[in-house]
């Protein structure tokens, strides 16, 4: 077979069809014809309802894992701030609880300062106020410490108050502070006045682990006392003012075996958690104890020093070879 008769043509696999541009044009015009038609006339209005009826159910099983995981996340994000929430409220609940503390405790403090101001007005003796700062380091003693001391004027054995009555006094005398020894402790003694009968008599202090108290001690029992009787100051040391209130008697009880009573009495400060006091200025000296040695003073013979001279000149004429 001759070369020149064979068919040289590429086959239909092979061939090109129109040209890209012929297509581009085609194609772009339909494009354009489309899309006026569409915006004039919405005829892909029908296609787009298919097409998205169709396409739910792969959108939905597409979107179910998105979903689970932005719930973990917002469940997570939510027991957080629940968490967070719950340590402020907490955070919020202790300090009001502390507030509250300090209001309660403010409230009582500042009711026990208008109480000290009343006394202070109602005795009208000259009054230094002054806070206690601790307690004595030793344990068998009744003693407090006091911010007053020499350069405020505190004076030995002023008499130390507070809001309710008689604490006790000032026993040592620093600079800058004081040491005052209360009523209760063993070593210390108040005069004082059955404010019902009148009758006078001498309170110690009787410190015990049951409970800080008062004694009335050597009280005969024909003694007019009676449980409830309130027991003020009798101002005859010229130490304390007359009618300061001390404590309130809470037993009488008569032994038949001895001669005297035994009288406990409760003190009517606040023996154990005073926190502001006022030490008041002694009202005078105390009269000297006569001597022993001294003869008492009769008609035309001097008394006093004078006494205490004649006494000595008559010791020394004794005396002369």
């Amino acid at each position: 077979m001759p070369l020149g008769t064979l068919d040289r043509s590429p086959p239909p696999f092979f061939k090109q069809g129109p040209s890209a541009l012929s297509k581009l044009v085609v194609f772009s015009a339909v494009s354009l014809f489309l899309m006026v038609a569409d915006l004039r006339f919405r005829i892909a209005d029908p296609v787009r309802a298919t097409l998205a009826t169709a396409l739910y159910p792969v959108q939905w099983a597409v979107l179910q894992p998105v979903q689970v995981v932005q719930a973990v996340g917002g469940y997570f994000q939510t027991l957080h701030s629940a968490q967070q929430s719950e340590l402020d409220a907490l955070r919020r609940l202790t300090t009001q609880a502390l507030r509250s503390s300090q209001v309660e405790q403010l409230e009582q403090e500042n009711k026990r300062l208008r109480a000290l101001l009343a006394m202070r007005e109602r005795i009208g003796a000259k009054a230094e106020g002054a806070q206690v700062l601790y307690d004595a380091a030793d344990p068998f003693s009744r003693r407090v410490f006091i911010d007053r001391g020499q350069t405020h004027g505190v004076l030995p054995g002023a008499p130390v108050i507070d809001e309710s009555g008689v604490l006790g006094q000032v026993t040592r005398v620093y600079p800058l502070l004081s040491e005052v020894t209360l009523l209760v402790d063993r070593a210390q003694a108040i005069p004082v006045l059955n404010a019902r009968s009148g009758v006078r008599s001498l309170v110690y202090g009787q410190p015990s682990s049951a409970g800080d108290g008062l004694e009335l001690r050597y009280t005969s029992v024909g003694t007019d006392i009676a449980q409830g009787d309130l027991l003020t100051t009798s101002g005859v040391d010229a130490v304390y003012p007359p009618g300061l209130p001390v404590a309130r008697v809470t037993l009488v009880e008569r032994n038949p075996g001895s001669s005297f009573l035994r009288v406990v009495a409760e003190p009517l400060a606040h023996v154990e958690s005073a926190l502001h006091v006022l030490v008041l200025t002694p009202t005078g000296e105390p009269p000297p104890a006569p001597t022993a040695d001294a003869p008492p003073a009769g008609p035309g013979k001097p008394a006093g020093k004078e006494a205490a001279k004649e006494t000595t000149k008559g010791a020394s004429k004794g005396t002369a070879p």
